[in-house]
């Protein structure tokens, strides 16, 4: 099977090679190119029986219509997340849709308790400061997690890792989920009401669904504590990004630590520095003092990316060989 995986940097090129080298994978041949999937570039599928995005890429109903145009039945998602997918014209048009539902929860959450200790401690204005001989401790001051409340918003794998953390930190954990994870003894679950109230950090890991879009906003925001600590390495558009730099300029928040925003599809992971940009949201974050703005890299670990590049050929054997493996949408 023909494979062409858009997007390609040279961190997944060595991965997935890395994989494509052993036996079991030797009936998939992948062809990497650099330009992303959108409505533009999916032509260039023609001769291909599948195509591998990421999250970052237009997946919509007309990039749909030119991969069958194309004669794609599959398409290959290399991460968790697929709400850039528009499931229904794949499936009216009887492609096939996988993707890697968990891959390293222990990345995703390291980076999010990176966020917050950063945002917390100011560690990024730290390093400059002290770069230019700036030993002043003037703008540096933290506050304690430790015996704090964290609130964690959606406890599947990632969410748990995160729980573990902040618990292991010392502080008291609550929880909030649909379906509670009962390996988590030391979590207390309560309304999203309670959690907003109660937790001195709070850290989002949701799908974006309609129920989750924008549940961050001006009505949440104002149930939260004075001085909260808000971290989202989900999904952008769980946080309606105009309220919450309205909530940051009524010093409602502490520090915010961002792996995902709304604005970033068009940017993420690409090299903007020469660039003026359309909008104007993630200057307006950065000019935050107590803002943290990282490339949606929570995941981007050594584990991680191996078992994306594993999954994700897995997913296209069992494609190939007619045994759905459970990844499929």
């Amino acid at each position: 099977m023909k494979i062409l995986f858009f997007g390609a940097k040279s961190y997944d090129i060595k991965s997935f090679d890395a994989y494509l080298d052993k036996e079991e994978y030797k009936d998939l041949d992948v062809v990497y190119i650099e330009p992303n999937l959108t409505p533009q570039t999916a032509m260039l599928a023609a001769g291909y029986e599948a195509v591998c995005a990421f999250v970052n890429m237009d997946l919509s109903a007309e990039t749909i219509d030119i991969l069958n145009t194309c004669k794609v039945k599959l398409i290959l998602m290399r991460c968790a997340g697929f709400n850039n997918v528009d499931l229904e014209r794949a499936k009216g048009y009887g492609m096939t849709v996988t993707r890697v539902p968990s891959y390293s929860p222990e990345a995703v959450a390291e980076h999010a308790m990176a966020l917050a200790l950063t945002a917390n401690r100011h560690t990024h204005k730290a390093y400059i400061k002290v770069r230019e001989n700036n030993y002043s401790l003037n703008g540096l001051m933290g506050v304690n997690l430790y015996k704090k409340t964290a609130g964690i918003v959606g406890t599947g794998k990632i969410g748990a890792a995160m729980a573990r953390i902040c618990h292991g930190f010392g502080m008291k954990v609550i929880g909030y989920d649909m379906y509670p994870n009962k390996d988590l003894d030391f979590v207390e679950y309560v309304d999203l009401d309670t959690l907003l109230s109660q937790s001195d950090l709070i850290s989002l890991h949701c799908p974006l669904m309609e129920e989750t879009h924008h549940m961050i906003n001006i009505d949440t925001i104002q149930k939260m504590k004075d001085g909260v600590i808000l971290v989202n390495t989900s999904r952008g558009g769980l946080i309606k990004t105009d309220d919450l730099i309205q909530g940051i300029r009524e010093n409602k928040f502490f520090a915010v630590g961002l792996d995902v925003y709304e604005e970033e599809n068009g940017s993420v992971y690409e090299d903007m520095s020469e660039t003026i940009l359309e909008h104007s949201t993630v200057a307006r974050l950065l000019s935050f003092p107590n803002v943290m703005v990282t490339s949606h890299q929570a995941f981007f670990t050594e584990e991680a990316l191996a078992a994306i590049s594993e999954v994700t050929l897995d997913n296209a054997m069992s494609y190939l060989k007619g045994t759905p493996n459970g990844n499929e949408l």
